[in-house]
């Protein structure tokens, strides 16, 4: 009676129960494990190599690189391309396109009105540049009560609150934009960067043959009152991997022209001395289609709320 064929012992995984639980938690994982059982036994996985990749997968979440993995696997813009299809279908694609948001947004940034210096306080690190423009509804309206949450990696291409030694929500700014609707802030060209060396994500890049780097970019988050909260990112110009980003978020429509040399009039209040490069970027806004979608959330807290 206990003496269970492949087959056999499948039907008994999948169909098991003591209780309902989630028809849907049942029937996805049926077919995530009906799948891995086929692989096992299309690729003859050895115990070892099953093993092995368990202790992958148990050193990946001690890391926290867990978000690293479903990007450069294309998890995370395939869900963006879904939501992009369904929004065609729907005659919504309109406004500024989203992007993926990565692993790194740590919520409740320090606040600011109309403007903000991301790097007060630092040593001038790279090039300084200023971005600025307004928050719109897909008409042109302006958005008065748009939040625009910014952050980027350092000169190193680490973020604050994971990587060690640096200051915290260093690069991360809440702009509350003005009466305008317009935002600006100062701060230095990020670079691009590479995933940890020696981390459960670049074993698996190492043996995949992949790269793991990601081309210069910034983050944003956008809210306001009644409107579609957009994720997105933007790049900068001219990076080596602009074209080849491991996490395949580079779009049309999010890669910025810098003006290089603007003069420093009416910058003062960013503590703009000396000519500095600018980029105008203007958000727009879809009108939320249903409350959930003017949430000023992130990814996760959305998905836990």
């Amino acid at each position: 009676m206990n003496e269970l064929t492949q087959a056999e012992l499948l039907e008994r995984v999948n169909t098991s129960r003591i209780a309902d639980g989630n028809p849907r938690v049942r029937e996805i994982t049926a077919r995530i494990v009906s799948d891995l059982f086929k692989t096992i036994d299309q690729f003859d996985v050895q115990p070892d190599e099953f093993w092995a990749a368990v202790d992958w997968f148990s050193r990946l979440g001690s890391s926290g690189q867990t978000g690293l993995i479903t990007a450069g696997l294309g998890f995370d813009r395939l869900l963006d391309i879904r939501e992009d299809e369904a929004d065609r279908a729907t005659g919504r694609a309109a406004g500024t396109p989203r992007a993926i948001e990565g692993p790194l947004y740590v919520p409740d940034a320090p606040l600011s009105r109309g403007e903000v210096h991301l790097d007060e306080g630092s040593a001038p690190r790279g090039e300084a540049f200023v971005m600025e423009g307004r928050v719109v509804d897909v008409n042109g309206k302006p958005l008065p009560e748009a939040m625009v949450e910014v952050w980027h990696a350092d000169e190193n291409g680490r973020y604050s609150h994971f990587a060690p030694g640096l200051s915290p929500f260093s690069l991360r700014r809440r702009i509350l934009v003005d009466e305008q609707a317009r935002y600006r802030f100062r701060s230095f060209l990020p670079p691009g960067y590479a995933i940890p060396p020696a981390s459960p994500t670049s074993e698996l890049f190492e043996a995949l043959g992949r790269h793991g780097n990601r081309p210069a970019h910034i983050h944003f988050l956008v809210s306001s009152r009644g409107m579609r909260t957009l994720t997105t990112q933007v790049n900068i110009p001219g990076d080596t991997f602009i074209d080849d980003d491991f996490a395949f978020a580079t779009r049309d429509g999010l890669i910025v022209e810098l003006e290089p040399n603007t003069a420093p009039t009416g910058y003062e209040s960013l503590g703009v001395k000396e000519p500095f490069t600018r980029v105008r970027f203007d958000f727009v806004m879809q009108q939320a289609a249903e409350l959930s979608e003017s949430k000023p959330q992130a990814r996760m807290a959305r998905a836990l709320d």
